[in-house]
């Protein structure tokens, strides 16, 4: 199974791209892993919210293949302790998902379009963080989910 990472955006603080792209090569060790920038929308100033949740909405779809899983980092989704999350991925492992994509939407969220395509939202926690910040934790709970199915020693049950 190949697990995508799409996001609205590019990070712009360099000391958090440098622990992204530690996760990315640690997890490359257990998994297929990409992680793609969408970049932001030009004069999206000048678009309403809902205009700018439809035009990112059209990017990110034309990045899914049909046999993809759609799953939002949405702040209504479900939430997983550690543990439960990398059954989540087991699961995912065992049904024969060929690519499970996890997508970061932009500053206002999703298109309905984008709900009705996904097959799942999930909710890093209640609290909000930055879309940045959010990157690096869903990186790294792969990360850990990983761990914790390989039975290694980076998650202390």
């Amino acid at each position: 199974m190949t697990i995508k990472l799409l996001a609205v955006g590019k990070t712009d603080s360099s000391p958090l791209q440098q622990l992204i792209s530690d996760y990315e090569s640690r997890l490359k060790h257990y998994v297929k892993f990409d992680f793609e920038i969408i970049l932001d929308l030009k004069n999206a100033k000048n678009l309403s919210e809902t205009q700018q949740k439809e035009k990112e909405g059209e990017l990110i779809l034309k990045k899914l293949n049909p046999t993809d899983v759609l799953v939002l980092l949405d702040e209504n989704g479900k939430q997983f302790s550690s543990i439960d999350f990398s059954e989540y991925l087991q699961k995912k492992m065992n049904a024969g998902t060929k690519q499970l994509v996890f997508v970061i939407g932009g500053p206002y969220g999703f298109s309905p379009e984008m709900y009705k395509k996904a097959q799942g939202k999930i909710s890093l926690s209640k609290m909000t963080f930055s879309h940045q910040m959010i990157r690096l934790f869903i990186i790294e709970q792969i990360y850990r989910g990983c761990t914790i199915l390989k039975n290694q020693p980076y998650h202390h049950r």
